[in-house]
């Protein structure tokens, strides 16, 4: 299931990591790409090790922890420390697919990758061209966000960013292991934990039917999760 998720950074941080990778230079974007996708990938990175990807990436982190629609929807066990592209004119991201094992920065720990992001750090207005396209069982979908919005869809979906005619697209990606590897099972107790929540707030903490709903989430958790 693909998701917009709002509101993962404010204007002001856009702002911030904005002015911040101004100052600094970008790498080739095929530097973390596999063999197939370099094939088909032109764009622009902030170098992975480099201070001020450690220093936003943890800004995102922390944005993320603390988001409970980002929570809900991914149900994160761990998370890729996000990485920063850039697309300008004529570069683009033909269709692909993520890798389905990464190796977390500055470790030898690896992660599944269950679902993929993308937090859009310049305005729609911004840059011609540039869309995320995911396809999935329903067909192709096109996604242009406004600055400081994610979009969240499963790692298994194959994908491109179309070619930029105008302007210049900057963005953050990374990828979520999620406790639930299923995406439909995902996708059922995250529309659960909806429903709950607004009954919450309708009903109540202590009425019978939210204890009961919240009692069937938390073993469903307990048949499906994966720590």
């Amino acid at each position: 299931m693909i998701h917009h998720i709002p509101n993962v950074l404010s204007k002001e941080q856009v702002q911030y990591f904005r002015d911040e990778m101004a100052k600094v230079e970008w790498v080739n974007g095929k530097v973390t790409a596999g063999t197939l996708s370099a094939a088909v990938k032109q764009n622009q990175q902030l170098a992975e090790d480099h201070p001020l990807t450690h220093h936003l990436s943890t800004l995102i982190l922390e944005s993320l922890g603390q988001h409970p629609l980002f929570l809900s929807a991914a149900i994160p066990l761990d998370i890729i420390p996000p990485l920063f592209n850039r697309y300008e004119q004529n570069e683009a991201f033909g269709f692909h697919v993520d890798n389905s094992i990464r190796r977390i920065r500055g470790s030898n720990d690896r992660l599944r990758t269950d679902l993929s992001c993308t937090v859009f750090l310049s305005e729609p207005e911004e840059y011609e061209g540039g869309e995320l396209v995911v396809e999935d069982t329903y067909g192709y979908h096109e996604v242009k966000l406004p600055a400081g919005d994610m979009i969240l869809y499963p790692s298994t979906s194959v994908h491109e960013v179309t070619a930029i005619t105008s302007g210049c697209r900057i963005a953050s990606f990374f990828w979520v292991q999620s406790m639930i590897r299923d995406d439909a099972d995902r996708f059922m107790l995250f529309n659960l934990d909806q429903s709950i929540q607004k009954l919450r707030l309708e009903l109540g903490d202590q009425h019978a039917e939210v204890i009961k709903l919240t009692s069937m989430y938390h073993n469903l958790m307990r048949k499906w999760a994966e720590l």
